[in-house]
């Protein structure tokens, strides 16, 4: 067996176990606070790695990994229980101070360079994988939460049926760079057909979603309105990830996927995607 259908296999194997993971988790509320728990903590530990190796940079890996989970679950605590709002968040605020100040003792090379590293790991990949609680549990009265996984599902369907449609098309009739300085095999060609493809998808699922005497809080229309946020933030999520391993000088972010690289290659898209959408729903909410 040669190597590149070795490769392929391995590929396929795990994208396969991925999507199946993916898909069993964010059916259930608890697998769904568990897995993005566990992504969002192996996330933070592997860009925190990454980061380390540049000259002068100190994070501290395990403290900044624990206080990215707690703010994700305290996110997830938030919308599922009507309690104090701001005292759930209390440890963690207190944890980001000690992050501040304990590089007035560490005596690190470049503490300003740790600590915008260490804010941006936060904010690059803790607070866009908690928007994916306010996506999945809805407020309603009496301050009770229900729970919707058909949007946190569908964001990832759409991320997936991008990259399916755009690798193809971009394959067939590839020609014009999208953006060649960050990602040089993307094209426009690609992109377009991936936005067509989940344009057709999210109309489908509007579809079937509003079938019954329960529709769904999106219509038909919204629905393709946030297939297309999803397609033009999560294209943006790619490239804004191969910029930061341009930076950093490295291909892959990781490799605990085999044949897909690391966690943030495999969630790239999601990152600038799910708070996209979550805009996207809270004004969607402004003008009905």
């Amino acid at each position: 067996m040669s190597d590149k259908l070795k490769n392929l296999i391995i590929r396929a194997i795990t994208g396969v176990f991925f999507v199946t993971v993916m898909v069993l988790g964010i059916l259930h509320p608890h697998g769904l606070i568990a897995l993005f728990a566990l992504i969002t903590g192996l996330s933070i530990w592997e860009y925190t790695g990454l980061v380390n190796n540049i000259k002068g940079v100190k994070v501290n890996r395990f403290i900044s990994t624990i206080a990215g989970v707690y703010f994700f679950l305290s996110v997830a605590g938030l919308r599922l229980t009507p309690v104090e709002g701001f005292v759930v968040f209390v440890p963690y605020i207190l944890t980001i101070l000690y992050l501040l100040v304990s590089e007035l003792y560490l005596k690190n090379e470049n503490p300003v360079n740790s600590w915008a590293y260490t804010m941006l790991g936060q904010m690059y990949i803790a607070l866009p994988f908690s928007m994916i609680n306010v996506l999945a549990f809805q407020q309603v009265e009496a301050g009770q939460a229900t729970f919707d996984f058909l949007l946190p599902l569908s964001i990832f369907i759409f991320l997936w049926t991008n990259d399916t449609g755009a690798y193809l098309c971009g394959s067939l009739l590839g020609k014009h760079k999208l953006f060649p300085r960050i990602s040089p095999k993307k094209s426009w060609e690609g992109s377009i057909g991936g936005g067509i493809l989940v344009l057709i998808v999210a109309g489908v699922i509007g579809y079937f979603a509003n079938i019954g005497a329960t529709p769904h809080m999106l219509s038909i229309p919204a629905w393709v309105g946030l297939g297309l946020v999803v397609v033009v933030f999560g294209t943006w999520g790619d490239l804004v990830e191969s910029l930061l391993k341009r930076t950093l000088g490295v291909k892959d972010s990781g490799n605990i996927l085999p044949g897909h690289g690391g966690m943030l290659d495999r969630f790239d898209s999601s990152l600038l995607a799910i708070p996209a959408a979550v805009v996207y729903l809270y004004t969607l909410t402004l003008f009905n």
